[in-house]
């Protein structure tokens, strides 16, 4: 049997797993165990599983997942994300739209913060919604406001996902995280101009605040503006000693953590239910990673060992003749049609082993194409009939608004997102600018640094 029959045998099968209800970790890790023993007996199918389990214990930077999921779930359980609300409502209430705008802010601070999309949408359903429809806001302008935000959890830093496809693609994290920051800012501002817009022409969909409700004094803005800052007085405690080299990726992951949990008590609200909740949310959602990881890396042994990779580049650029962007394109559109029935962490595992070399192969940059992968996720999450974010909040929201509702609510959203993901593919300097430029400033501090030193 050819290589590339045994791929293709490989993936059917484990896509037939994950059709009868097998969790995503089972399904990968039972499929290329069964593979290795097949391929290579008893000894090299048992040492495969083995040293992929060894790999997955040296890997230092994994220590970075529970810091960060822990953070988030500091700060989702002490409700300080409702402090983040209020302030957006006293300050952005006059403006027609002003709370749907405000709640794009709420949903970059908790991604800035959490690095998770379930979070935001957890935070924005449980807050935002019932505000929003307590004060007339369009039940469709909002759920479709709720679920584009809280996609932005997985693209700005720290985003777990990406530590995931760092992790998977042996790409830099810091550079990953520093190449989503201007495409998530970026959508974000999309986001707000679409609702901006929308509302200037239709005031019924996104009515202005009274008076009555914005007559706050100053003394309180200010108190509440201080309050809800804090989480990015946290993010940079966070990612500044981190970008300026001071500390270590995970050193800068356990400042986070620290910084979330000390805030919370010194604001009184670190309670013992918190913390138990906290850890054991962190617990199940690391585990649940780490069990992930360990699938894809034997699943991906499997792909290394076969050759995989080169046959399937082979087939699609000398015997199909695709150009590399075609092949790119094909790639994104498998990731939109996957989107409909799997998470952002499964889409990754499964096809990483094939995707992540041959991005490299056809001369991408990986870190580009960790950005794309994201965006594309997030376009995923909220296409129908079945995306991840719209069944989240169908269970979230309140009984008025229905499938129907939500389904047509994220239609605007979803085509803003592929204008975003066009125009990163199109200039790949809006996802590379920043990195490479931090890159720059360390080569020319570095040598300034020694300098010093010599001179000393």
């Amino acid at each position: 049997m050819s290589y590339e029959m045994i791929a293709m045998l490989m993936f059917s099968s484990m896509m037939l797993m994950l059709l009868t209800g097998q969790r995503v970790f089972g399904a990968i890790g039972f499929i290329a165990v069964v593979s290795a023993l097949l391929l290579w007996g008893d000894r090299g199918g048992y040492d495969l599983g083995f040293s992929a389990a060894m790999k997955l214990m040296k890997w230092y930077p994994l220590l970075t997942l529970p810091m960060f999921i822990f953070m988030g779930y500091v700060l989702s359980e002490s409700r300080i994300a409702d402090d983040l609300y209020r302030m957006f409502h006293v300050w952005m209430g006059g403006l027609s739209g002003g709370l749907a705008i405000g709640t794009i802010g709420l949903m970059v601070l908790i991604s800035a913060m959490n690095g998770l999309s379930v979070a935001g949408m957890a935070i924005g359903a449980t807050i935002a919604l019932p505000e929003l429809l307590k004060r007339n806001y369009d039940k469709r302008m909002v759920t479709g406001v709720i679920q584009a935000g809280s996609s932005l959890g997985i693209l700005v830093p720290p985003s777990v996902v990406l530590v995931l496809y760092a992790m998977i693609a042996r790409q830099p994290v810091g550079q990953l995280w520093l190449a989503g920051v201007i495409p998530g800012l970026m959508m974000a501002a999309l986001f707000i101009g679409y609702i901006a817009i929308r509302c200037k022409a239709n005031p019924k969909l996104g009515p202005a605040l009274s008076k009555e409700e914005r007559n706050v004094g100053w003394p309180e803005k200010l108190r509440l503006l201080r309050a809800g800052l804090l989480p990015l007085v946290i993010f940079f405690v966070m990612m500044v000693p981190f970008v300026n080299g001071w500390t270590s990726l995970v050193e800068s992951s356990a400042l986070g953590a620290v910084a979330a949990f000390m805030a919370a008590v010194l604001k009184g609200r670190m309670t013992r239910n918190v913390f138990e909740n906290s850890v054991r949310q962190t617990l199940g959602v690391s585990c649940m990673f780490m069990w992930i990881i360990l699938a894809a890396l034997a699943f991906g042994a499997v792909f290394d060992g076969l050759g995989a990779v080169k046959a399937i580049e082979n087939l699609f650029t000398k015997q199909v003749n695709l150009s590399p962007w075609m092949i790119l394109i094909l790639m994104q559109l498998s990731f939109l049609l996957m989107g409909t029935f799997l998470d952002d962490t499964a889409m990754l595992v499964i096809v990483a082993p094939l995707y992540v070399p041959l991005v490299g192969a056809l001369g991408f940059d990986l870190v580009w194409y960790g950005v794309l992968y994201t965006i594309t996720c997030q376009i995923a999450y909220m296409t129908p009939p079945f995306g991840y974010n719209l069944f989240l909040m169908r269970a979230m929201a309140p009984p008025e608004i229905g499938i129907r509702d939500i389904y047509s609510s994220i239609t605007p959203f979803v085509l803003v997102m592929v204008l975003a993901l066009a125009l990163v593919m199109v200039f790949p300097e809006i996802a590379l600018w920043l990195p490479n430029y931090t890159l720059s400033l360390i080569h020319i501090s570095e040598p300034t640094r020694q300098a010093e030193i010599g001179d000393a």
